[in-house]
């Protein structure tokens, strides 16, 4: 016959702890840390260093023979002449080539991507263009 569970038979008996492996715990956490290794991007981030354009319509004196760029859904302009990329780039390096000092103001207009812009600034400063501003004022 086997005692009831609160008699004292049961109540005096030595209880037997449950043992918890961790080594289950240890595997899942391996096997995350390699998923999530295997899964992360290592992507090359650059940054395209800018300097914000004062505010006020008085021209700075950086500004006067500044070279303006701007992005359009229908393509780049020079300006105001239509250039494609490549030819944008070769116009922008010779001049700076003559004149170092030039800056070179980029500004989207329409309904124009973000993307698109960062692509044209990272094109530019490939070329190496390192003084460029982002104005605003699309039209």
């Amino acid at each position: 016959m086997t005692p009831h569970p609160g008699s004292p038979t049961r109540r005096n008996s030595p209880r037997r702890r449950a043992r918890v492996s961790l080594t289950p715990l240890i595997d899942v956490v391996f096997i995350l840390l390699v998923f999530f290794m295997l899964a992360s991007s290592f992507a090359d981030w650059r940054s395209v260093r800018l300097t914000s354009a004062e505010a006020g319509g008085a021209a700075t004196p950086g500004m006067i023979g500044a070279m303006l760029v701007e992005i359009g859904p229908e393509g780049l302009r020079l300006s105001g002449e239509a250039l494609d990329a490549e030819r944008l780039v070769a116009r922008l390096a010779a001049r700076l080539d003559a004149r170092p000092e030039t800056r070179v103001l980029v500004r989207p207009t329409g309904d124009v991507g973000m993307q698109r812009v960062v692509d044209v600034l990272d094109r530019l400063a490939a070329a190496g263009i390192t003084r460029l501003d982002l104005t605003g004022g699309g039209r």
